[in-house]
């Protein structure tokens, strides 16, 4: 029965929909099996939030009392199984107590549906998250069609497993593996869940009906906890493990910027093998990272992604991509353009950086995609183009040459003719406004930005730039391109840096003066990364390119003056030996395999003082204020998403804006007064300040 749409499930018997629950559907088949479909009202997913939670409770004591000969727990919708808890109801909360009452009603009927006394078996398709993970494993069994995936991704929240979760999977999977799944937040597939014994069996959708009778009948072969389990979950040997889990948690966050990973270990060292103790403390753990600022920053960070998502819009019309250009980011947008299905033509003047762009594209495609046919597939969309014949028949055209103007333009000369009617000319600059690229074309009105970021499979944004002369149509479908190739889009007017580079800048020269003024750049890298930066200044400029650096600040500096630190000489001499950083193996750091050796560094005795990371973070607060003044962008909630985004802004703190609600507006002008009267007018605070809330 289709029951889906373009989905067929294999339910059961056809659910009643005058049936007496809102968010659930409980039929009985031939068999006397209940079967107990998850289908939220109101929404293309299934979350669990506390009316649903509660009507789970209603639905648990009808099953009581019926008795039915087992239950099957499925999920009405195609996104997939249960994606995990209502987001909404975790903003704003600040009583941990309060939070601790609510998650022990929760987990009293999670404990409910594990108590049935009937074989009980969830069926899962798609994405089964967090709590949704949770409900799977308080059933007997677990059945997953061949497309589902598995995790628990709370650590992205600041959070950990709340439902029973952090017990049920250690005990039921090797510790080691459960807890770098909850320590991580990576998912896992089937087949993968299957090797762990997080499932019995997997199958396909077509085969659901006969797994569930060899379930409920006992015949199913379930996967059981083996030995080494319960010689892992013995006290000595999680003491042990916990102190290598904690050193490993360290080398990826801190527990004074992300306390979850480590209230985790905690929890599982003191209360692992007792789960009684191990359910009661959970509670009490959840409710305590739930009121924390890291916690509600990165929940706020959840909801700027899905506020972004939205600003792409639906319809997307781009199904073949040129581009020009297979250097770093040229070769990289159009690797990435070929893995989200796009049809892709990537011209250079010469071989060799194609032939390099290719190579890292299927160092990408082995990493991103699941299956050997689709790496393939992916190749093949992505198409070497010497002669440029992809031009006539491209949707969008996207520009990545080096940073000149006039080489800019004379590409642009040699494709006007050239490109169809209705194509988009997208530029992947970084600095030059596109008031000043579109002045030789004959049709300005199709030119517009399209700005990646460094490294382009990683880093979510990208700014997609108008000018005044911008078709809004050419504007709104690039903006759905974006969506389609899994970005977030930043909607920004046309200036000097946009808003991100315009944002990174000072951030970046103010550490090459600190350099200048002879502090150790370890100290310097050290401050960044103690405000809670994913790497330092020195490191970040070598990764981005000295060179591009430098032509970013000089463009800026032409606009904007002396709000800018002075460009040291030495980084130009720098550059001209050829020392750009990661690309040319050598520029601050010596770069091996794509990582900067760090260990080359002068050791350093001095810690980085407040005043050094106030210099380096306030100017980008301050540069935020001045966009959202000028209107570059007009949503501060967008901006502190973009730079979370496009820069990897500590996420714990919840963007540049946020940072300064959060420290107090009073606080951080008159600290940037400070600064200015001790090291010049580049600090001075904007006049955005005085309406900014």
């Amino acid at each position: 029965m289709d029951l889906l749409g373009d989905r067929v499930l294999e339910l059961g018997p056809k659910p009643d929909a005058s049936g007496p629950y809102r968010n659930f559907k409980l039929t009985r088949d031939e068999d006397g099996v209940a079967w107990l479909l998850f289908d939220r009202a109101g929404a293309s997913a299934n979350t669990l939030s506390g009316d649903l939670i509660e009507e789970l409770d209603k639905v648990l004591a009808e099953l009581e009392g019926a008795r039915p000969t087992g239950l099957v727990v499925r999920s009405a919708k195609t996104s997939g199984f249960i994606a995990g808890a209502d987001v909404n109801e975790f903003r704003g909360a600040t009583d941990a107590n309060a939070v601790e009452t609510e998650i022990g009603r929760a987990h009293a009927v999670i404990d409910r549906m594990e108590a049935l006394r009937i074989p009980t078996v969830a069926v899962i398709h798609g994405f089964c998250l967090g709590g949704g993970l949770e409900v799977a494993l308080a059933c007997q069994m677990r059945i997953a069609i061949d497309d589902a995936r598995f995790g628990f991704p709370e650590v992205m929240l600041g959070l950990h497993p709340g439902l029973g979760g952090t017990v049920r999977f250690t005990d039921l999977v090797n510790p080691m593996q459960a807890m770098t799944l909850m320590l991580t937040g990576k998912t896992i597939d089937a087949r993968k869940a299957r090797s762990l014994g997080l499932v019995d069996a997997v199958t396909q959708e077509r085969h659901v009906r006969g797994a569930v009778k060899d379930a409920v009948s006992g015949r199913l072969k379930r996967a059981k906890p083996g030995l080494l389990n319960t010689v892992l979950n013995l006290g000595p040997v999680r003491g042990l493990l916990a102190s290598r889990m904690r050193a490993e948690a360290a080398k990826a966050a801190p527990e004074v910027h992300y306390p979850a990973p480590y209230a985790l270990i905690d929890l599982w060292e003191k209360h692992g093998g007792d789960k009684p103790a191990m359910l009661n403390a959970e509670k009490a753990s959840f409710a305590r990272l739930m009121v924390t600022p890291t916690a509600q920053n990165l929940i706020r960070v959840f909801f700027l992604r899905e506020q972004m998502k939205k600003l792409a819009g639906t319809g997307n019309k781009i199904q073949h991509v040129h581009v020009i250009g297979a250097g770093a980011m040229g070769g990289d947008i159009a690797a990435w353009c070929a893995g989200q299905d796009m049809r892709v033509t990537l011209a250079d003047m010469k071989a060799e950086p194609i032939a390099g762009a290719i190579k890292r594209a299927s160092e990408l495609f082995g990493k991103i995609l699941h299956k050997k046919t689709d790496v393939r597939d992916a190749l093949d969309r992505l198409m070497p183009d010497m002669q440029a014949e992809g031009v006539r028949n491209a949707d969008l055209i996207i520009e990545a040459v080096p940073e000149k103007l006039e080489l800019k333009q004379k590409v642009y000369a040699g494709l006007e003719p050239v490109m169809k009617p209705g194509a988009i000319l997208a530029t992947n600059t970084s600095s030059i406004p596109l008031q000043d690229l579109r002045t030789t074309l004959q049709r300005p009105e199709r030119l517009l930005g399209l700005h990646f970021f460094n490294p382009v499979s990683r880093l979510q944004l990208v700014e997609v730039v108008s000018h005044d002369a911008t078709d809004p149509q050419l504007l709104k479908q690039a903006l759905a391109f974006v969506g389609a190739i899994d970005r977030l889009p930043l909607p920004v007017k046309s200036s000097p840096g946009f808003l991100v580079n315009r944002a990174l800048t000072p951030y970046m020269l103010e550490a090459m003066v600190m350099l200048d003024e002879k502090v150790d750049k370890s100290v310097i890298d050290a401050a960044a990364r103690k405000f809670g930066m994913p790497m330092g200044p020195i490191e970040l400029a070598d990764q981005v390119g000295l060179d591009i650096c430098l032509d970013v600040g000089d463009m800026l500096r032409s606009k904007f003056g002396d709000q800018l630190p002075p460009t040291p000489a030495w980084l130009r001499e720098k550059v001209a030996r050829g020392e750009l950083g990661r690309k040319t193996g050598k520029g601050f750091y010596i770069w091996k395999d794509g990582k900067a050796d760090t260990t080359a560094a002068s050791p350093s005795t001095s810690e980085p003082s407040a005043e050094m990371i106030d210099r380096l973070m306030l100017p980008m607060s301050n540069v935020c204020v001045a966009a959202l003044r000028e209107g570059i962008v007009d949503n501060a909630d967008v901006v502190d998403g973009a730079v979370i985004f496009g820069t990897g802004y500590a996420p714990f703190r919840g963007g540049p804006l946020n940072y300064a609600r959060s420290r107090g507006v009073e606080n951080v002008v008159s600290t940037l007064r400070a600064l200015t009267e001790k090291f010049g007018g580049r600090f001075t605070p904007d006049a955005g300040w005085e309406n900014f809330r």
